[in-house]
């Protein structure tokens, strides 16, 4: 009790002893609760410790966890923040998370890998099984520190965003228009280091037909934590809901249902699947999956930001005594090992390879650099809501409401105990290493399921987790974007074309609601439009 007062009066406008009158503010002003919500708007909004973190005496060690993840990481041996590649994907947090927000918009023209800000990272497939192509790693590296050179080459990836032209001609019925852009990558083989390096898998590496690129962008860290915090009762109870829900004929609610991979559509959720384990604790563990647009992970403690600061910079930790190279987990070492200039600097042949491959390097990231990370990532608080008590936002709220946008964009949740899992075996329940955030009543507007909604060069699988509406409106304000930069690829250049884009194609599971939504006024539009920039 004394905690969540202490958190209630950290969030009260006018603070503690101001003799402001104070503003009446709905439950939904508290976007991460009483424990999880932060009263800071400004273009730092994103980077604020919720005041559980701060109640629980972990303000000092979040502020250090903040440096960590903002600062670069360096090529040197020792030192702080020492011991970026061989090869790496972006040298600090900030460069795919700018002021912890979502990635910005991408550019047409050439791939700027080394721009603070794209965080939007490129995926490379094979366009028959949309399975990741095992000559790179999932999350390709596009840098490598000397000697060793970069799986991917970013100057001669290019980038054009293309126009496309939904069934109404891009027009609402009173005339006004929208835009509808989609990206198209192209990188040719010459890009590929392996290919290089005289590399060939079974088709080739042939652009036309080997592999397809799309691009994925970040989305934002904060509030990691309050999801986390959700039980896995809970999420496995929204599985059973959206995968048992009728249409009044009788059809499912759903047009393609739920992922099958998550569902196995007799009542029980295939979401309870395998999320993690390591030789620190080789224990099976099960619970649904509920970070990354692909579900790929499980808690946070094995979940995207926890895996990112190893994978992303390729430095190691006691419980990571490895590096992320490609999937297949052995093309880009041979290559590697082989290439004349790697061995001049570096060594033989088999002391590359044995280098690149081991699993027994010495940790880089010491673990009390790691609990702070930790500390940081899921003590990250939400910005309060905005406007809550304009009635054009009010408005907007209750047709959000009227026209189905609820189904996917969940509005609230209450989280659970908010016991720490780990997998990995690194952090332990009890231990009192992490902020917690128990029993608060959340509003992330999501329904952590995969959807589809079947857009041209959509996503790969095209299943997508939503994607919580939380602090989006201040994206523009936290990163100087040009762009809201909404949807996977940053195709959405604001809330107009987002929704337009859900509705692209009669295949969507979100074609009804975005057609209520085009045939609303358009001061009703607009209405929607500042409800979901003022969550």
């Amino acid at each position: 009790m004394a905690l969540a007062a202490i958190a209630l009066v950290a969030c009260k406008p006018g603070g503690n002893n101001s003799d402001e009158p104070r503003e009446e503010l709905p439950d939904w002003y508290y976007t991460g609760g009483t424990l999880g919500t932060t009263t800071n708007t400004s273009s730092m909004a994103f980077r604020q410790p919720t005041p559980a973190t701060e109640a629980a005496g972990m303000g000092a060690l979040f502020a250090q966890g903040d440096q960590i993840a903002e600062k670069e990481f360096v090529t040197n041996e020792s030192g702080r923040q020492h011991g970026l590649g061989p090869v790496y994907v972006r040298s600090s947090c900030q460069h795919c998370h700018p002021n912890y927000s979502h990635g910005t918009s991408v550019p047409e023209g050439t791939y700027n890998a080394s721009k603070i800000g794209n965080g939007t990272l490129l995926v490379v497939i094979d366009p028959e099984t949309q399975n990741y192509v095992t000559w790179l790693a999932g999350m390709p590296q596009l840098f490598g520190a000397a000697p060793f050179k970069a799986p991917l080459d970013p100057n001669q990836i290019t980038v054009t965003w293309k126009t496309a032209v939904d069934e109404h001609g891009n027009q609402f019925p009173d005339g006004e228009t929208y835009e509808l852009r989609y990206p198209e990558v192209k990188m040719p083989n010459t890009a590929v280091y392996v290919y290089n390096q005289g590399y060939r898998d079974e088709k080739g590496l042939l652009e036309s037909e080997g592999y397809e690129v799309k691009l994925e962008n970040t989305i934002g860290v904060y509030g990691s934590g309050l999801l986390d915090a959700i039980s896995d009762e809970d999420l496995i109870a929204q599985y059973k809901k959206e995968g048992n829900d009728k249409l009044p004929n009788g059809e499912p609610k759903l047009k393609n249902g739920l992922n099958p991979a998550f569902w196995d559509g007799t009542g029980l959720p295939v979401a309870t699947a395998y999320y993690g384990s390591s030789v620190n604790n080789p224990t099976t563990k099960w619970g649904p999956k509920r970070f990354t647009y692909a579900l790929t992970r499980g808690p946070l403690q094995d979940g995207a930001g926890a895996n990112a600061i190893w994978n992303i910079t390729n430095v190691t930790r006691s419980d990571r005594r490895k590096h992320y190279l490609d999937l297949n987990g052995t093309i880009y070492a041979t290559c590697a090992s082989k290439d004349p200039e790697v061995q001049e600097k570096f060594g033989t042949e088999e002391e590359i390879y044995n280098y690149l491959t081991s699993t027994t390097l010495p940790a880089e990231m010491t673990d009390e650099e790691f609990t702070q990370v930790m500390i940081w990532h899921r003590g990250l608080a939400v910005p309060a809501a905005r406007n809550v008590n304009d009635p054009k936002v009010l408005k907007g709220k209750e047709l959000f409401t009227q026209i189905g946008c609820d189904y996917c964009h969940r509005p609230t949740w209450t989280t659970g105990e908010d016991e720490i899992r780990d997998p990995n075996g690194f952090f332990a329940a009890g231990d009192g290493k992490l902020p917690r955030h128990p029993k608060q009543k959340i509003w992330p507007y999501t329904d952590m399921i995969q959807h589809k909604l079947c857009m041209v060069n959509d996503i790969r699988t095209g299943w997508c987790r939503t994607t919580p509406l939380w602090g989006r409106g201040l994206h523009k304000k936290a990163t100087g974007d040009a762009y809201e930069a909404r949807m996977h690829d940053t195709r959405a250049r604001n809330v107009i074309e987002a929704i337009m884009w859900h509705g692209y194609s009669t295949e969507s599971d979100a074609y009804w609601p975005t057609q209520q939504f085009y045939n609303l006024q358009k001061e009703d539009r607009d209405a929607i439009v500042a409800f979901i920039n003022a969550i």
